[in-house]
């Protein structure tokens, strides 16, 4: 079965940056999604496309077609009273934008009583280089179809 629109795809990945693993699927735990529903990068989903379980490929992909460019105009000053805890640089956050979605941000700088902080993806701008090895490949189903993503065991036992 090939990996088209509405299907269920496992794949196992290496996601290099400059050379440097930055993530991986975990070992035995493919990463598993529903292709066609923006669940993935879209640079990555169009090199999956028509691909079958037991394909190996390398993917480069570029910003535009991962987490986007760069933008400095995403670099804030924030008030450090905005924040209830010791701030750690390098650490991300996440803030409540007017609309209630949540953003997440990295803080780059405490300075005094300011806080610099960067809103944009900690991999925008950046080339990522993925290994990817096929799994498996199903047909979704109409629960799937409906919530928009795959569904992995024990996932909605709750509901």
């Amino acid at each position: 079965m090939n990996i088209t629109q509405d299907k269920v795809v496992e794949i196992d990945y290496v996601l290099k940056v400059d050379g440097e693993v930055v993530d991986a699927s975990e070992g035995g735990e493919p990463l598993t999604y529903l292709h066609g529903h923006n669940n993935i990068i879209p640079g990555l989903e169009r090199a999956l496309e028509g691909k079958r379980s037991g394909d190996s490929l390398h993917v480069t992909v570029q910003p535009e077609d991962g987490y986007g460019a760069r933008d400095e105009d995403n670099v804030e000053t924030l008030d450090r009273e905005d924040f209830e805890d010791d701030i750690e640089v390098g650490a991300t956050y996440y803030a409540q934008a007017e609309d209630g979605s949540v953003l997440p941000f990295t803080v780059l700088a405490v300075d005094g009583d300011t806080v610099q902080v960067d809103f944009n993806a900690p991999l925008a701008g950046k080339v990522l280089d993925f290994d990817v090895t096929v799994k498996a490949v199903r047909d979704a189903t109409s629960e799937e179809l409906e919530h928009g993503h795959a569904h992995t065991p024990g996932m909605h036992d709750e509901e």
